[in-house]
């Protein structure tokens, strides 16, 4: 079917020209994705446990397409990684979501560096778990080489007793910077967009996007993948959701992390609405229609959600997960996880 022929359909026919489209490989445009969601009429901004019925209707429909798209390209092994934060607080940036940031007061823990116990006892842990992935997260624009070296004989000794691929999120490094991280091992670098180029400014003013893909190619040029998402339920649009899906899509992204805001006392977006467990579903179904080809990897803020939400999200379009606690939050046992990703059929 083209282009100009899917451009009239509605409803189910509409759903499923973009299936067929995306279990090929190939994205669906952002504007169709909005004209399903108008149909379904479901996205809302209340945290609520209304329209609980995840399965019926088009909603359900687009569910089970993006789990179908899912099962296709990637197969039923669920992506995990876990984290480790490497330097906590004190970052002199202004992203309004952030509880690491110098210029909010959230009383977030503070440090330089992660101690060599709670690094390995926390690595060992993950990797007796199972995790695929692991990663050093660091708070600050970047981190400095001395730092850097720092950080890798922890992963030149990660590597002597784990068969865990490595990863690291250590803010706008350069080419010398991201090489010495590809030398220790590192095969993947986590940069995210945090949201789309049209809302990125009112956020974050200290750096600019363009600042992050310079990051994100050069990663790239030394031999990196690249996991690059953001955040949902800053205030966005669901167009402006599906967008940053599509730029980390385009930048050449492997993985991109969904996570929710969870508004945190003492930063700008305090006091800014949870959005509805039906309204998550909805974005990461749809961003499966958008990014067929990449993990959809759910990360921060899954500690909130109802068992039924994830469920239908597992099988609506998520096939990654970050697992364990997150950089200042609560997240998910990695034993619940395991039962979790067992009951719905996806194996570690």
């Amino acid at each position: 079917m083209t282009t100009d022929s899917i451009e009239s359909l509605q409803g189910a026919k509409l759903l499923a020209a973009l299936e067929e489209q995306a279990l090929k490989g190939e994205p669906a445009p952002i504007h169709l994705c909005l004209r399903l969601a108008e149909t379904i009429g479901e996205s809302g901004t209340e945290a609520s446990s209304e329209n609980s019925d995840w399965n019926s209707g088009l909603f359900g429909a687009l569910c089970d397409a993006a789990d179908k798209i899912r099962e296709q390209l990637h197969g039923d092994t669920a992506d995990t990684c876990s984290i480790v934060n490497g330097r906590s607080g004190r970052c002199t940036e202004d992203c309004k979501w952030c509880a690491q940031s110098c210029r909010h007061h959230t009383g977030c823990q503070e440090y330089d560096f992660v101690s060599e116990e709670e690094y390995f006892a926390t690595m060992h842990a993950n990797d007796s778990a199972g995790v695929r992935r692991f990663s050093i997260v660091c708070s600050g624009r970047k981190v400095a080489m001395n730092d850097i070296k720092r950080y890798c004989d922890l992963y030149r000794r990660t590597k002597e007793t784990s068969g865990m691929s490595l990863c690291a999120s250590m803010g706008l490094l350069n080419r010398e910077e991201l090489q010495e991280l590809y030398d220790a091992g590192v095969r993947r670098y986590h940069c995210n967009l945090e949201t789309s180029a049209s809302y990125f400014p009112t956020l974050c003013t200290t750096h600019t996007r363009e600042d992050k893909l310079r990051t994100i190619r050069l990663a790239q040029e030394v031999g990196m993948e690249v996991c690059s998402g953001g955040i949902i339920g800053m205030g966005e649009t669901l167009r402006q959701r599906l967008e940053m899906a599509a730029e980390s899509r385009d930048a050449g992204s492997i993985s991109i992390p969904v996570n929710l805001l969870n508004p945190i006392k003492g930063t700008p977006l305090q006091d800014i609405p949870l959005i509805s467990e039906r309204d998550v579903v909805l974005t990461v179904a749809l961003m499966r229609l958008v990014a067929p080809r990449q993990t959809i990897r759910f990360a921060g803020g899954r500690a909130r959600m109802s068992r039924e939400a994830t469920v239908r999200m597992l099988r609506g379009g998520v096939n990654g997960a970050i697992v364990g606690d997150m950089l200042t939050t609560i997240g998910n046992a990695m034993d619940e996880d395991r039962k979790l990703f067992a009951s719905v059929g996806l194996k570690l």
